[in-house]
């Protein structure tokens, strides 16, 4: 695969968007059924044309990705959702009121018109309306739901800029907006209202508190701590992701740090260049590993989970042989950032 892949930067704060002549020329050319990444709030995404299954094929095949992990429509219009579900749960239309635009995606029962390849074969779709005015300009002018996961090879840490983009996908698809970096850092929270209680099937930048302020009882999918053996009903569920290219473990309390220096020393007797992830707080508390990185500070886990996909690709850089992490707290925005911790370690813990 070798395509010509045009790269546009684009100003987040111009009046109308929608007419800037590369939001136009990339909305021509999603039309035209080719790929194009580009900016959201969450990370950048990978969009095609969610209606047609050849479009959403290229999509998996620029990723490597596997073919039965579902992708998620994007929309900016709640018009749109006419054409791509069956109808809106009650508990669904409380969480658009409360969430969209935002890092909120929710599955709903499918239409047929929808590709086949974009749900996976399943008979819900999951649906998203991203708070981004790059986002929004390139599906409003493109006029159709653009299916997009994470624009990175696939289980790659995430991209949240341009050009980490860039690095994964160049000569892959027609085109890269670059809108700059993104804020929240972490992918969307998705949630499963199709049963009778709600089910987080991912969590993400809306954390599981607020969910349950808007409508009460929310439950946790069992497949998020499951074998993997079942057909994932979201994406980021059954597969190793956001991984870096070294082999990397998570530290526990009790006894956190003691134990990473020990095994920072371990690592360094063997031979190995390691790698230490940390928060500002303690960026001198392993002075025998070869690149220390901090990661947001530990106070604001919503800064940690903004810096974690770029850390990560920066012990790629480093080329480190190991990576040892800390870990965080399961509440808020920390669940997230655990979750991509968990599934970018491979789910090793020492």
């Amino acid at each position: 695969m070798n395509i010509q892949t045009k790269y546009w930067n684009v100003d987040n704060y111009v009046d109308d968007l929608i007419d800037c002549p590369q939001v136009r020329e990339a909305a021509l050319l999603l039309r035209a059924n080719e790929l194009i990444a580009f900016p959201t709030e969450t990370v950048y995404g990978l969009g095609g044309n969610g209606l047609v299954d050849e479009t959403v094929e290229k999509i998996y095949t620029a990723k490597g990705r596997p073919s039965d992990n579902p992708l998620i429509l994007h929309i900016a219009d709640r018009g749109q959702l006419v054409d791509i579900v069956e109808y809106v749960p009650p508990l669904a239309e409380a969480l658009m009121e409360a969430f969209w635009p935002g890092p909120l995606t929710l599955v709903l029962p499918k239409k047929p018109g929808v590709a086949m390849r974009a749900s996976a074969g399943l008979d819900t779709v999951a649906v998203r309306m991203p708070d981004h005015p790059v986002a929004d300009a390139l599906i409003r002018a493109a006029g159709v739901p653009v299916a997009a996961p994470s624009a990175n090879v696939s289980g790659r840490p995430s991209p949240t800029t341009g050009r980490h983009v860039q690095e994964d996908l160049d000569g892959r698809i027609a085109g890269i907006l670059d809108g700059g970096p993104t804020g929240i850092g972490v992918e969307s929270t998705v949630v499963d209202t199709t049963g009778d209680v709600p089910l987080i099937l991912r969590p993400g930048g809306i954390t599981a508190e607020q969910i349950a302020e808007i409508i009460g009882e929310v439950a946790v999918d069992p497949g998020l701590l499951g074998d993997g053996s079942a057909a994932p009903r979201s994406p980021g569920m059954k597969y190793r992701h956001y991984a870096p290219e070294g082999e990397m473990w998570l530290v526990e309390e009790p006894d956190m740090r003691i134990r990473l220096v020990q095994a920072v020393e371990r690592a360094k007797q063997e031979g190995r260049r390691v790698g230490v992830l940390t928060t500002e707080e303690s960026t001198t508390a392993y002075p025998g590993a070869d690149v220390v990185l901090a990661c947001g500070q530990r106070a604001d886990l919503i800064s940690v989970a903004r810096q974690l996909y770029d850390v990560l690709r920066r012990f790629d850089q480093e080329q480190v042989d190991v990576i040892f992490s800390e870990t965080f707290p399961y509440t808020g925005v920390g669940a997230a950032v655990m979750n991509r911790l968990v599934k970018a370690a491979g789910g090793k813990y020492l």
